[in-house]
């Protein structure tokens, strides 16, 4: 079952805030492990309006980064904007400049039709607004979206350092803000691209770790393999994919982006993002693998299964012969994103519930991919593994049908924002996953969930919205949720409203709480920096 919001509370998570001339000192109640020195940096959005004009969608509002500071049992919480072009031009000239992903910017209204003529000629300028998440590459952080600019930042001072873009170094047209990485800092990304003879691809991409000679990572970076669309002229949308320690997982759904879409609304009306977007109602969901070194697309393996959204991949592991993938979905092919504006989700909470119970409904699902098919096994369940109920069947023409495995599924109740004991368990077997309860798309609790048993745990408390939790292992741990979950957590009508919330991984219980005279807005993901 789940809790009601009738006083809607959280419509204060998706409001403007001010950021922080100084670190705001913590009340700490509980106690925080002695061991747990240093920063959670998060990012979200923190400007929803400017000169009086709204950003409609909820990855519109302009990139405000978050640190919480454990040092010596004290805790500060600062946050800064940052200076993306974006969000500098949006206050010079007190208008939304640059078109958002829900929002469309329009030309300068004092500008002459000749000038507006030559702006509508050098094309759309793509957004910098890095409000999504901050990753390490190298020696150097970075505040990241989707699209090809990447912001580097001072993790210390929240400081906007430069504006990176990532054509100059490869060629994709942007990358997701869900890199992976190895032990040794190598970086791994996937996007879209132009393929061969004009059609569309995606390429996954890699970047060295650190350099001995401190020259920058991402002048060494490369295409690693070019991954085929399946359709030529339309990609599919893609913001995460799967990593195991000899294969990446590309899970193509039918959420695809339509240029010429794109195009046309923006010839009559502003266009935003949003309008690229159009669901496939015929192909599906479909699954790619690719090895990872020496790295080569497997062409030969043809994954289908039915229609899905998929924004997070939890994990991915191989096992005796079979690549096992752990997903957050959303039944069906209409596009979750359409669900996201700001006036849905700043309802009133009989509203909020009648949307979401129009919208495409989440799970929690194990795919199973056999990697030997055998021609002669034709019609037969492929998977063997024992512990898992997920199927696979060699079709006539060549393609494997998936069935999943539900490891989670409630009513409006989606499991999302997961994350893991990454630095143990990345693309290995395991058996926790962590993540932002959704309740009718409004953060609610913190969700543990044991994949081997379906078992989950639950923090909750009232008129409580958290974030993402992260994972942070104790120092020398042996068990893989030997310990602390991080998370940000507003509670508005307290008096002190934001607070990080510092709770054991094992038993989802309340170690402290470091809480702040200040409202705190939806943040996305973030690192913790030790």
């Amino acid at each position: 079952m789940f809790v009601e919001h009738p006083a809607a509370g959280y419509k204060k998570i998706f409001e403007t805030v001010e950021e922080l001339n100084e670190p705001l000192p913590a009340k700490i109640s509980g106690v925080i492990p002695s061991w747990l020195g240093g920063s959670l940096l998060r990012m979200g959005p923190g400007l929803f309006e400017v000169g009086g004009e709204p950003y409609y969608h909820l990855f519109d509002g302009q990139a405000l980064m978050h640190k919480f500071d454990l040092k010596n049992g004290q805790v500060t919480y600062y946050r800064k904007f940052i200076r993306t072009d974006a969000y500098v031009r949006a206050m010079t000239e007190n208008r939304v400049v640059l078109t958002e992903f829900g929002t469309a910017a329009y030309p300068d209204p004092c500008k002459n039709i000749f000038s507006r003529f030559f702006t509508y000629f050098r094309g759309i300028e793509v957004t910098d607004n890095c409000l999504v998440n901050i990753c390490p590459i190298g020696e150097d952080f970075y505040a990241v979206t989707e699209t090809n600019y990447i912001t580097k930042v001072d993790p210390d001072s929240l400081e906007t350092l430069k504006k990176v873009d990532l054509c100059k170094y490869l060629s994709v047209n942007g990358v997701t803000a869900h890199p992976h990485t190895d032990a040794d800092g190598t970086v791994y990304n996937i996007g879209n691209c132009f393929g061969k003879n004009m059609s569309l691809a995606y390429n996954i991409v890699k970047i060295p770790p650190a350099q001995k000679d401190k020259s920058d990572p991402l002048e060494k970076s490369q295409v690693l393999v070019q991954l085929p669309s399946s359709e030529r002229l339309k990609p599919s949308y893609v913001h995460s994919f799967g990593m195991t320690d000899n294969y990446f997982v590309f899970v193509e759904q039918p959420v695809k982006i339509n240029l010429f879409k794109f195009l046309s609304a923006w010839s009559v009306r502003g266009a935003t993002y949003m309008d690229c977007f159009e669901s496939n109602d015929s192909m599906g969901t479909w699954f790619h693998l690719a090895t990872k070194d020496p790295a080569d697309y497997l062409s030969s393996h043809k994954f289908r299964t039915s229609a899905f959204n998929i924004f997070h991949h939890i994990n991915a592991y191989e096992e005796q012969g079979f690549i096992v993938v752990d997903l957050c979905t959303w039944k069906g092919h209409d596009f979750v994103y359409n669900y996201l504006y700001l006036a849905n989700i700043k309802e009133e909470w009989e509203e909020v519930k009648k949307a979401a119970m129009r919208a495409p409904q989440p799970e929690v699902r194990r795919y199973v991919l056999p990697l030997d098919i055998h021609r002669e096994e034709q019609g037969k369940n492929l998977v063997s593994l024992s512990y898992t109920t997920a199927t696979a069947v060699l079709r006539r023409d060549g393609t494997v049908w998936l069935e999943p495995e539900v490891l989670f599924s409630g009513p409006r109740q989606a499991f999302e924002f997961p994350q893991i004991n990454y630095s143990l368990c990345s693309g290995k077997k395991y058996s926790f996953a962590y993540g932002l309860g959704l309740n009718h798309f409004i953060p609610d609790r913190i969700v543990k969930l044991n994949v081997q048993t379906k078992e989950t745990r639950v923090w909750q408390e009232d008129e409580c919205y958290p974030s993402e939790p992260l994972f942070v292992p104790t120092p020398g741990a042996t068990e893989e949720d030997d310990g602390v979950l991080l998370s940000i957590v507003v509670k508005p009508g307290a008096e002190r409203p934001g607070f990080l919330l510092v709770l054991d991984a094992m038993k989802l219980t309340e170690l402290a709480r470091a809480e702040v005279n200040a409202i705190i807005p939806v943040t996305f993901h973030g690192i913790y920096k030790p």
